[in-house]
């Protein structure tokens, strides 16, 4: 399954103000997940594959390295068991792992909205903000919007917005210890 994002990533603070903010907008609490996504050297993009207690997917994302919203086009495989372990032992088998993230993840959801409040081991406190398209029938303007109206209620400055993926930000503290 393919679709769009305009999506953030944040340095955060204080968890806890974002998830009054999402509680204020009537967000969905989907859980908490103690996700492990392994990612994969490839040519171009990011291969992932996510293991966790509420999400579990090989994904697959193309999006640019730049601070602010930016558009991510994905494809994602949905793996029907938890923790996807079989899956996990073939693509470890078979590609070169690049880095391994571990993190605590509260999931939340307004409407198409996804955001995220995640603790990174060894990185610390983020907020991402998933505005998503799946049926491509929203487009990226709106996208854009819906993403622009989230960053502005969070109070997320231009200095705390990271352009890179959590595995870039733990392969760069790996490679300076």
């Amino acid at each position: 399954m393919g679709h769009v994002n305009i999506e953030i990533k944040s340095r955060c603070s204080d968890p806890e103000r974002i998830r009054k903010i999402l509680t204020d907008c009537s967000a969905e609490f989907k859980g908490i997940d103690h996700q492990v996504d392994t990612y994969f050297k490839s040519d171009h993009g990011r291969l992932k594959l996510r293991q966790g207690n509420i999400e579990n997917s090989l994904i697959f994302y193309d999006r640019p390295d730049q601070a602010g919203p930016k558009r991510a086009d994905v494809a994602l495989f949905r793996t029907d068991s938890p923790g996807g372990s079989q899956l996990h032992d073939v693509l470890t088998k078979s590609l070169e792992t690049a880095v391994v993230v571990d993190k605590q993840r509260e999931i939340y959801f307004v409407d198409n909205v996804k955001f995220h409040i995640d603790r990174v081991e060894g990185l610390g406190n983020f907020v991402e903000i998933e505005a998503i398209d799946e049926a491509g029938q929203i487009g990226i303007e709106q996208l854009r919007q819906q993403c622009d109206y989230y960053i502005a209620l969070f109070g997320i400055e231009a200095k705390d917005l990271i352009d890179t993926s959590y595995s870039d930000l733990i392969a760069k503290k790996e490679h300076h210890e």
